[in-house]
């Protein structure tokens, strides 16, 4: 049986909708990314964005610029990493009900 055009076309209105609202509740989630056991601390949203770093002030103390430095990196890329699995996690729960109905459940790039 052939799917109806109509039908077609209101689903994929209904997962344009469903994508916007997760991508608006995505700029809301934060998660962090740690570095230095806990001393230095970076926040992201699920977009991807660094929105806060925070550096004990042991840290600033101390003379050695290239560790603070490394620190930092790695606490921004392990937020970044915490984001992006979160984000594909809310797009996944968004778009599930949606995606079950194309034929071989298809797996959208990025999701």
């Amino acid at each position: 049986m052939k799917p109806n055009i109509n039908d077609l076309m209101k689903q994929a209105q209904q997962m344009q909708e469903k994508i916007q609202q997760a991508q608006d509740r995505l700029a809301e989630i934060t998660v962090e990314g740690t570095a230095g056991g806990g001393m230095v601390k970076v926040t992201a949203n699920c977009q991807n964005r660094i929105v806060a770093v925070e550096i004990e002030p042991e840290v600033l103390a101390g003379e050695d610029k290239e560790m603070l430095e490394d620190l930092i990196v790695a606490a921004a890329n392990q937020a970044l990493e915490n984001a992006a699995r979160r984000s594909e996690e809310e797009m996944q729960k968004a778009m599930g009900p949606l995606l079950g109905n194309l034929p071989g459940g298809l797996k959208l790039p990025g999701m």
